[in-house]
């Protein structure tokens, strides 16, 4: 096996690790909690990334992308782990996972927007097919009924709020990180303030919940920080070694992943309306990203 083919393999491990995201947060915060978890979380994985990317020293990073990039990166981590903490029910945190990967699409406007990266027609569609996956996803059993859509979201308007704004941070900060960061990976400090801050936060807040403590909800606790903190350093490989263009074509198949291995963590079945939503999601962020290949600026930002 080849040298790149090996990276391209570890990068593909990133894709797979990041789809286990969604379900793991949600067992991880059941069981300690929903600012609790989170905080274990992001401080586990701090550690993890410190031992694989390792820490660079704040004076290398550019003044703005400390700021900017910090404060996007560190928001939508709080987006999306507080999003799927604050679920109802194992159901509403796959969906509410799934709003989130409306990420490849938002982001591939925001670099044609706000960068000199060009696309065709073929966005329009992408968009539009990404939107109406969410929409059935959304509509449950029903598949595309706006009212049911907006029913269920009403149900829980924090979680699936904070999931589309998390999609909105992320787009934001993968295109700031392109124009500010010169290069420069501040993953590893991001982590730690994401995990300082939630720290605060429930020290302020007083979170009442007993943590559920055994040695599967200890499992589940490394099992996430490690797709965290793993994941990034895998995907990094991966895009400096591997084949780039296999492993965003992969990249764009994490909502069907993510819904599957959640569905087997949570032990919750998905409608078949559920995988047409999903289905369109992915193929929406497909079209988005044929819609720019011609482009001669790549974006490899990690998932």
């Amino acid at each position: 096996m080849t040298t790149s083919s090996k990276a391209t393999l570890i990068g593909f491990g990133a894709v797979i690790l990041w789809s286990s995201i969604v379900g793991l947060i949600k067992e991880v915060t059941h069981s300690f909690g929903p600012l609790f978890g989170s905080a274990l979380m992001y401080s586990i994985a701090f550690l993890f990334l410190l031992s694989t990317i390792g820490w660079v020293p704040l004076r290398k990073f550019p003044r703005k992308y400390l700021i900017w990039g910090g404060l996007l990166m560190v928001s939508y981590e709080l987006c999306l782990s507080l999003s799927i903490a604050y679920s109802q029910n194992s159901k509403q945190a796959i969906e509410i996972g799934m709003v989130n990967y409306l990420w490849p699409s938002f982001t591939l406007v925001s670099t044609i927007l706000f960068t000199d990266r060009k696309s065709s027609w073929l966005i329009f569609p992408g968009i539009a097919l990404s939107m109406l996956g969410i929409v059935w996803v959304l509509g449950g059993d029903a598949g595309f009924n706006p009212a049911q859509m907006l029913h269920n979201i009403s149900i829980n308007p924090l979680s699936y709020g904070l999931a589309f704004l998390g999609a909105c941070l992320w787009s934001a900060y993968c295109v700031a990180t392109i124009k500010i960061s010169k290069g420069t990976n501040g993953i590893t400090f991001f982590f730690m303030l994401t995990a300082v801050i939630l720290w605060i936060k429930y020290l302020l807040t007083g979170e009442n919940t007993i943590p559920l403590v055994s040695v599967s909800s200890v499992l589940y606790l490394i099992l996430v920080a490690a797709a965290m903190g793993f994941g990034y350093a895998a995907w990094n490989i991966g895009i400096i070694k591997g084949n780039v263009t296999i492993l965003t074509g992969a990249s764009y198949l994490i909502p069907i992943f993510s819904s599957a291995l959640s569905s087997a963590l949570l032990a919750t079945a998905l409608g078949f309306s559920f995988w047409q939503g999903s289905s369109m999601v992915c193929a929406g962020s497909i079209l988005c990203w044929l819609s720019t290949k011609t482009s001669k600026k790549t974006l490899k930002q990690p998932v």
